[in-house]
């Protein structure tokens, strides 16, 4: 797919690639060694940025920011016609690149989660891409880390012999963590959000049917609704009424109304 170019959600810039564009643009990358972050956004990372100017500022920072919700989709095309017929959905994004990197002898890292996690996905992936080549794993600390303690992550990283590291922290941690490393680390960094617990299997998918018609969100309130309430019943109609309000010329949302951080947050 031809890159169409980012264009503006709500002020959130949005690349309308697929996944073909999306896993070539990584493994290029990786292959020569260079810089790359992703982001795997829905309705709930596009408004993160939306309602904290500093976090939009790391957002649209971000190399590749790809529709992982189908709402967010469906505004690219329905604000821009970019006709894309799928979304970029984090996990599936996440066995597209293992896969390539599997028959590239890519070797890969997983930051994030809790030990058991890591171990079931580092198993599960094996067992679906046997060559694959995991060269480290390393859990979330849950909480802020000292400059020492990132030196030795981006020490540990570096030194396993990874080439691609993927993310699951967590939106907006992983968003965070992915701008904050971007520097320290010469490969693709990839926030892909709950792909960890799904190939785990800790947290089960959202049937295909609710996954296409947009309502994955609903199957995972009713998973964990006293985490997820606020997410879900307050943020996505407040992104259907801005969305509107963009649509019919309105309200303007700038991407440059934003503002450059002022210190790292360090999330481990």
């Amino acid at each position: 797919m031809i890159s169409l170019g980012k264009k503006s959600i709500l002020g959130i810039l949005i690349d309308p690639v697929d996944y073909e564009s999306a896993t070539g643009s990584v493994l290029a990358a990786a292959a020569s060694a260079c810089n790359l972050t992703l982001a795997a956004l829905a309705v709930h990372g596009v408004m993160t940025g939306v309602l904290d100017r500093e976090q939009k500022y790391r957002l649209n920072s971000i190399d590749l920011v790809v529709p992982d919700g189908q709402p967010v989709r469906w505004a690219l095309n329905w604000l821009y016609s970019t006709g894309l017929k799928d979304r970029v959905y984090g996990p599936n994004l996440t066995l597209r690149v293992c896969e390539r990197a599997a028959e590239c002898d890519i070797p890969v890292f997983f930051y994030g989660s809790r030990p058991d996690v890591l171990a079931a996905l580092s198993r599960n992936l094996q067992e679906k891409f046997p060559k694959l080549i995991i060269a480290g794993v390393h859990p979330s600390f849950f909480r802020p880390i000292s400059s020492d303690e990132k030196s030795k992550v981006i020490d540990e990283i570096k030194q396993s012999g990874a080439r691609i590291v993927f993310v699951g922290l967590g939106c907006p941690r992983q968003e965070v963590w992915i701008y904050e490393y971007r520097k320290a680390l010469s490969m693709p960094l990839l926030a892909v959000g709950a792909a960890f617990d799904f190939h785990a299997k800790t947290i089960p998918q959202a049937f295909p049917i609710l996954q296409k018609l947009g309502l994955e969100w609903l199957y995972r309130l009713m998973l964990e609704p006293k985490r997820l309430w606020k997410r879900y019943l307050i943020l996505n109609p407040l992104f259907l009424y801005y969305l509107l309000l963009q649509y019919l010329h309105v309200k303007a949302f700038e991407p440059m109304d934003s503002a450059v951080p002022t210190r790292d947050l360090n999330y481990g």
